[in-house]
């Protein structure tokens, strides 16, 4: 029993910890194709180098993301399979909100894949699913929120915030720098973009997973509803669920 105890807390820390980390090295990844990763290059780091740190850092990502889903696949405590943890929407654990880091993780093998198969698969097939796999950041960010327990701890939130700011500065420098000082309009509306999507994150997390009772409201079964903030019930994505 005891060892029970302690292989299902080290299950328990192994899946935070190793979502937390994929959710960082996944932000850092976006940031750097964002950002359009040739024009970061320099005398001091040719492009290949950075391109290279480009595509190791989302390797890295992927790797963490694999320990994150088999921690918490072999976690006895919420009911999370292999199968829910690839196909949307279909487990019993939260999901909504596990059903989103299914469909992150989806999105992140499809980049990775196409990515290794590029030359097979076409330039054209590449850039679209490179471009769709975009959406893999939000929608993980959004998963780690809604399905985590360590949502109202401060120094979890302080990685939320600072991978937040991290990705909406990169992308609000790329687009006013496709445009001229003159173009004051399309800057405007960047601007105006990038802190609708600030508020309104904010504001759905302010009122539903940092309330007390969001547990119940995110779908937890009511049988594990008693142990859930002693328990190591989480999620199957890179967010540190």
């Amino acid at each position: 029993m005891i060892v029970a105890a302690v292989n299902s807390k080290e299950l328990w820390y192994l899946t935070r910890g190793s979502g937390l980390m994929a959710l960082v090295l996944l932000t850092a990844s976006v940031v750097l194709g964002i950002s359009q990763i040739g024009r970061l290059s320099g005398p001091s780091m040719p492009r290949f180098v950075v391109a290279g740190l480009h595509r190791n850092v989302s390797l890295l990502a992927v790797v963490f993301l694999g320990i994150h889903i088999a921690t918490a696949v072999a976690d006895p405590f919420a009911p999370i399979s292999a199968v829910d943890s690839v196909v949307p929407f279909v487990g019993s654990y939260r999901p909504v909100w596990l059903g989103l880091g299914a469909l992150a993780t989806d999105l992140l093998l499809a980049l990775v894949i196409t990515s290794l198969l590029r030359y097979r698969v076409g330039y054209r097939t590449w850039r679209a699913v490179h471009w769709a796999a975009y959406a893999c950041w939000p929608i993980a960010l959004w998963h780690g929120l809604g399905t985590g327990s360590d949502s109202r701890v401060g120094w979890v939130q302080v990685i939320y915030v600072l991978c937040t700011a991290a990705v909406l500065v990169s992308l609000a420098w790329r687009l006013t720098t496709r445009w001229s000082a003159s173009d004051v309009a399309q800057r405007t509306l960047a601007a105006l973009g990038v802190a609708l999507v600030t508020v309104g994150l904010t504001a759905w997390a302010l009122q539903g997973p940092l309330r007390p009772g969001w547990a119940k409201r995110a779908g937890t079964p009511t049988n594990l509803l008693g142990g859930s903030s002693s328990s190591s019930s989480t999620s199957t994505t890179p967010t540190g669920g």
